[in-house]
C-alpha cells in the first residue's frame, strides 16, 4: 500500500512539474517583439527581385530567345504573388503560433519575450536583416565555385564509372 501511495505520489508531482504550454497571447507577444510580421512583409516584398537576381545568374553568359525572354519578363512576378499569398501573414501567424505553443514552455516564451524587449534583443532583432542580407551574398559568392567543383566532381565520378567497364 505504502508503494502504491508513493508511486502516485510521485506521478500526481511529475504531472504537476510538467511545464505548462504557452498562451497564444504569450506567443503573439513573442512575434511582436521579434517583429515576424514585418521580417515575412520585407521578403515578401523582395521576393520579385530575388527571384529576378536568381534568374539572371542562373542564364548568365547564355544566348536568350525572345520567348524565353518573355518568360523571364513575366514569370518572377507571377512566382512572386503566388508566393505572397501563401507566405502572408496572415496564413502563416497561426502555423508560427502553434509550432511556437508545440515547441517551447511559457516559462521559455516569458523569457523570449523579455529578451527581445531588451535593448540586446532589440539590437538583435533590427540588425539581424542586415546580418541576414549579407549572408545571404556571401553564400551567394561561393555557390560558383561550390558548383564548379561539384561538375568536376561529376565529371571525374563519370569518367571512373566508365572506366571500370
Amino acid at each position: 500500500m505504502r508503494k502504491t501511495l508513493l508511486a502516485l505520489a510521485l506521478l500526481t508531482a511529475t504531472l504537476a512539474c510538467r511545464a505548462e504550454p504557452p498562451s497564444t497571447e504569450s506567443v503573439e507577444a513573442l512575434l511582436v517583439a521579434t517583429k515576424s510580421e514585418a521580417i515575412m512583409e520585407s521578403v515578401n516584398a523582395n521576393m520579385e527581385n530575388t527571384l529576378r537576381q536568381g534568374m539572371a545568374q542562373t542564364l548568365a553568359g547564355r544566348k536568350v530567345t525572345p520567348q524565353l525572354q518573355r518568360f523571364l519578363d513575366k514569370a518572377p512576378r507571377q512566382f512572386a504573388e503566388a508566393m505572397k499569398e501563401e507566405m502572408s501573414w496572415a496564413t502563416l501567424k497561426p502555423l508560427y503560433v502553434q509550432l511556437y505553443q508545440e515547441s517551447f514552455t511559457q516559462e521559455e516564451v516569458d523569457g523570449l519575450v523579455a529578451f527581445y524587449r531588451s535593448p540586446a534583443g532589440e539590437a538583435l532583432t533590427n540588425k539581424m536583416p542586415i546580418v541576414m542580407q549579407k549572408t545571404m551574398a556571401l553564400v551567394q559568392s561561393r555557390v560558383a565555385p561550390m558548383m564548379e567543383k561539384m561538375r568536376i566532381a561529376t565529371a571525374r565520378a563519370m569518367a571512373e564509372a566508365q572506366s571500370s567497364k
